[in-house]
C-alpha cells in the first residue's frame, strides 16, 4: 500500500470550522427555532439543531443574547432584496416597477415579521435593543433607497419626491403585512395587491382611468 494512502476504513478528520463559519451555522441553525419558539428557545435546542455540543455556542458568543440578536441580523441582512430591487428594468413603466419592488417587499417581510414582532414585544432577550434596532433600521434604509432608485425616471410625475412615496411604500407593505399574518376585519384590511394601487391612484375612484392603463390624472 503506498503510503499516502488512508488506511482502509480508516474515518478522515472533518475540518474545524473557522469561528466566523462556526457563527454562521449556529445562526442559521436558530433562524427556524427563533420563529417557532420566539426568545424562550434554549441553548440546548440551537445546539441539537447545529449538531455541536452546548458549550460551543459560548465559543463564538458572549451569552444567548447575542446570538439570538446576531440571528435576526442575519434574518434581515437586505443584500438578497437589494439584488432583487436592482435586477427590476428602470425603464419599465412605474406602476410595473412598483408592483414588482411590492411583491419582493412583501416576501421578504411576510416570511420574518413574526420575528419583528418578536423583537418589539421581548426586547430584553436580544441584549442592547437599541443597538439591535439602529442597526435593523439601517439595512431598511438600504432598501428603502432601492426603492427610490426605482421611482427616480418618474420623479417629474410625482406629486411626493421618490424619498416620500419609498417611505409610504414601505409602510404600506408592512401595514399588509401585518394585516395578513395577524388577522383581518372590515376595518383594517389592507391587501398586498392594494398597494400600488392605493398608492399611484389615491382611494378615490375615477370615470377616466381603467385597470391596467396610465393614463393622465390616473
Amino acid at each position: 500500500m503506498p503510503a499516502d494512502t488512508p488506511a482502509a476504513g480508516r474515518r478522515q478528520r472533518v475540518p474545524a470550522l473557522s469561528p466566523d463559519e462556526r457563527r454562521a451555522a449556529l445562526v442559521a441553525a436558530t433562524i427556524p427555532l427563533l420563529q417557532a419558539h420566539g426568545p424562550t428557545v434554549s441553548t440546548r435546542q440551537i445546539a441539537r439543531a447545529a449538531g455541536v455540543a452546548e458549550g460551543t455556542i459560548f465559543g463564538v458568543f458572549s451569552d444567548k443574547a447575542a446570538l439570538l440578536a446576531a440571528t435576526v441580523l442575519s434574518a434581515f441582512d437586505p443584500e438578497t432584496t437589494l439584488v432583487s430591487l436592482r435586477a427590476i428594468a428602470t425603464e419599465a413603466p412605474l406602476r410595473e416597477r412598483l408592483t414588482e419592488a411590492t411583491r419582493v417587499l412583501t416576501e421578504r417581510l411576510s416570511a420574518r415579521m413574526n420575528l419583528m414582532v418578536t423583537v418589539h414585544t421581548h426586547p430584553t432577550a436580544f441584549g442592547d435593543h437599541k443597538e439591535l434596532m439602529s442597526q435593523l433600521n439601517a439595512g431598511r434604509e438600504r432598501v428603502t433607497a432601492a426603492v427610490v432608485e426605482l421611482l427616480e425616471p418618474d420623479r417629474h410625475r410625482l406629486r411626493r419626491s421618490p424619498d416620500s412615496i419609498a417611505q409610504l411604500l414601505m409602510w404600506l407593505v408592512t401595514v399588509a403585512v401585518r394585516t395578513e399574518e395577524f388577522g383581518k376585519n372590515d376595518v383594517n384590511t389592507l391587501d398586498r395587491d392594494d398597494i400600488v394601487p392605493l398608492l399611484l391612484d389615491g382611494v378615490l375612484l375615477r370615470p377616466s382611468c381603467h385597470h391596467g392603463e396610465e393614463t393622465t390624472g390616473c
